[in-house]
């Protein structure tokens, strides 16, 4: 009623579903802690301490001579930034506003924004947390050389997409089924421990193991992360075409099952719970 009148364009729209999904992330990352610069500290500490346990696991289980010819901090590194962000946003993206929260009261809000802006705070908060350990070891300790960096940067989108795209499925089964996939969503973390293949490179597995880490996207990311980033390391397991097609696949299907869950979503499917 009091404001003004003006003719929308798809190119005006599309910035105003931006500028909409910007301030939701704001939002977003803000939520994690009261104070947003205690809260980017603890992401960031808790990426140095998972750094730090794999090279204390490494060294207490003699395994740091089973590494790759190169920096063995950064080799850890390596599969620890792919294995936090693919986890950090499949967890926000499960967790993201459905059709019955109350943000969806508010006439521009919808779902895709919602997980639009989840998947971007996590993505920023991940990223954030890897350049500043990169920098201080880069400048505190030793100087560390990527022997090419945009794949490199390339492959760790990659594994945040798939994280997306794993996230959706969960999103869109969850109100059918909280209890279930919220165990579900638990389980699939907790055995990206061991399946994404961090821990280990993917040449040196035997060939009749290697079938069990092989349908997971991640493994393929962290091994071809680790090719790019070490001029010594040569992968042959592993396949990043791969990762593209199932990130591609699971965001589609995820898109389908928001869209018929928010058909048919109902605030009395939790009236008892």
């Amino acid at each position: 009623m009091f404001r003004p009148e003006f003719k929308r364009t798809p190119l005006t729209s599309g910035f105003g579903m931006l500028e909409l999904i910007f301030h939701a992330a704001v939002r977003h990352v803000r939520k994690q802690h009261h104070n947003a610069v205690v809260g980017l500290l603890m992401s960031i500490v808790q990426s140095v301490l998972m750094v730090v346990i794999m090279v204390f696991m490494f060294d207490l289980l003699g395994l740091r001579g089973a590494a790759l010819r190169g920096d063995f901090v950064l080799y850890i590194m390596s599969g620890v930034f792919n294995f936090a962000t693919h986890s950090k946003t499949l967890s926000a993206v499960a967790k993201s506003d459905g059709p019955t929260s109350a943000m969806m009261k508010h006439s521009p809000m919808n779902t895709i924004v919602a997980i639009a802006s989840a998947a971007l705070g996590a993505l920023y908060l991940q990223t954030l947390s890897a350049g500043v350990i990169l920098f201080f070891y880069h400048a505190l300790w030793t100087p560390i050389v990527i022997y090419d960096p945009v794949p490199v940067i390339g492959i760790y989108l990659l594994s945040w997409a798939s994280g997306i795209g794993v996230g959706m499925i969960f999103k869109a089964a969850t109100p059918w089924q909280p209890e279930f996939f919220s165990i579900a969503t638990s389980i699939y973390a907790r055995a990206n421990m061991i399946f994404s293949g961090k821990m280990f490179l993917a040449n040196s597995m035997p060939a009749n193991r290697l079938h069990f880490y092989t349908w997971n996207p991640l493994f393929h990311s962290i091994d071809q992360t680790r090719g790019y980033m070490f001029q010594n390391y040569h992968p042959h397991n592993s396949s990043i075409e791969y990762t593209i097609w199932v990130t591609f696949i699971l965001i589609i299907i995820g898109l389908m099952g928001e869209n018929f869950t928010r058909k048919y979503a109902s605030l009395s499917w939790n009236a008892g719970r």
